[in-house]
């Protein structure tokens, strides 16, 4: 399993649920505790996404796709000039002053809004992403992206909302593996572009050899890698390698390793009764007193103490 994939199965906490927005302009929908990761497609119409009060918005032509990570708070409307109507916090929705509205007319399975002519059609997808996995992820991704509309995009995003407005057996599992195909399909583009330089995580994984060894790392992080191990895995010679790994994604090749062995560990004490002992085998570890050296060395705090704070 490649990187980003991995990266994706790990850090899901569960399905992330997908919505349909069909609604007349003028409107104006703000967001205060957004999941960490969201997907906003304009199927028709047009609209605008804005991060901030102090950040320019962006528009959303028909088809373009919008990737936001790492806020809980941004708005989207049909155009930067609508003023705020309504903030959705958490599951509710509250008018611009604190009233809380009814609820939203639905119009099919996971669709709402007014459905009157001239309406602009958005779907959205929320991630609620888990941990220290969850994090490397984020990280990875800008806070927001806009990618316009293509024709594999196009093709995807017209399944993903024939998908929303059906409710069937397995209806869910299909609207999971629809988004993330959205998702991923979205970040290739939004990396083909020509203008920006490409982002770290992308030009390693573009890389023939430096993409093969963070697979490598990634499936199966318990193995003793060492340097000269992963040289001769791409046919590369050790100082080379070491070199081209480090330039690449800034740091190097065993510090990648220590890195996501560490986030690997820190979930596993959160999420599950594995003991540190068990959970130190699982990340590569021979004894627990080594890995509790590690992880106190990253963390600042004990396995124990980590997952007790934790949880």
């Amino acid at each position: 399993m490649d990187v980003l994939s991995d990266l994706l199965h790990r850090a899901r906490a569960k399905n992330a649920p997908v919505r349909k927005l069909v609604q007349r302009p003028p409107w104006s929908l703000g967001f205060t505790d957004a999941p960490p990761l969201t997907v906003v497609a304009t199927l028709g119409g047009h609209a605008s996404v804005r991060l901030g009060e102090d950040v320019a918005p962006v528009p959303l032509a028909a088809g373009d796709i919008a990737i936001i990570s790492a806020t809980s708070r941004y708005t989207i409307a049909d155009s930067p000039s609508t003023p705020p109507q309504v903030v959705i916090h958490g599951q509710k929705k509250y008018a611009v002053g604190g009233d809380q509205v009814a609820a939203r007319r639905s119009l099919a399975p996971r669709t709402y809004g007014d459905g009157l002519p001239g309406a602009t059609v958005m779907i959205r997808g929320a991630y609620e992403l888990r941990g220290d996995v969850g994090d490397r992820l984020l990280d990875m991704l800008p806070p927001l992206a806009v990618v316009p509309a293509g024709p594999r995009t196009r093709a995807a995003l017209e399944l993903l909302a024939t998908e929303a407005a059906c409710d069937e057996p397995g209806q869910d599992a299909i609207l999971d593996r629809l988004l993330d195909l959205v998702l991923v399909l979205a970040l290739r583009a939004w990396c083909a572009r020509p203008d920006p330089a490409l982002p770290a995580w992308h030009r390693a994984l573009a890389d023939p050899a430096i993409g093969d060894v963070l697979r490598l790392l990634h499936e199966d992080p318990a193995h003793r890698w060492t340097v000269a191990e992963l040289a001769a895995k791409v046919g590369m010679s050790r100082a080379a390698f070491a070199a081209r790994f480090t330039s690449l994604v800034g740091e190097p090749p065993l510090t990648y390793l220590t890195g996501w062995r560490m986030a690997l560990a820190a979930d596993l004490l959160r999420d599950t009764e594995a003991t540190v002992a068990t959970v130190a085998r699982q990340v590569g570890y021979e004894d627990a007193f080594a890995f509790s050296v590690a992880f106190k060395r990253a963390r600042a705090l004990s396995p124990s103490v980590w997952r007790r704070q934790a949880r």
